[in-house]
């Protein structure tokens, strides 16, 4: 079992900015993708952004351009940078491993999975 904590979230205005971080307890973290998702209530579990071995990186068009996924390796962390913020950006995020994973936008490959962190933006 991979353990995987989030931490970060909280409530902030629209326009604001978090950074939501995911520690790992893995050394074999770098063979993993490491994706974020979000589910708001009664909605379901929805890709956010990804990241593979490679540092090569997706993200969901609704967030491109404001959000930013990175990984530091040495440290066993997937962050991820959210500006801009929005209402309609308002869920719990929730990290993921994908073990030999490119960084796949379904949440299926996703073995291991946080615990969550509620992201509230008010308007």
């Amino acid at each position: 079992q991979v353990q995987l904590v989030e931490s970060g979230g909280g409530l902030v205005q629209a326009g604001d900015s978090l950074r939501l971080s995911c520690a790992a307890s893995t050394l074999t973290f770098s063979k993993y993708a490491m994706g974020w998702f979000r589910q708001a209530p009664g909605k379901e579990r929805e890709f956010v952004a990804a990241i593979a071995w490679t540092r090569n990186t997706y993200y969901t068009d609704s967030v491109k351009g404001r959000f930013t996924i990175s990984r530091d390796n040495a440290k066993y962390t997937v962050d991820l940078q959210m500006n801009s913020l929005k209402p309609e950006d308002t869920a719990v995020y929730y990290c993921a491993a994908d073990y030999l994973g490119s960084g796949s936008a379904s949440t299926t490959p996703y073995e291991y999975w946080g615990q969550g962190t509620q992201v509230t933006v008010s308007s």
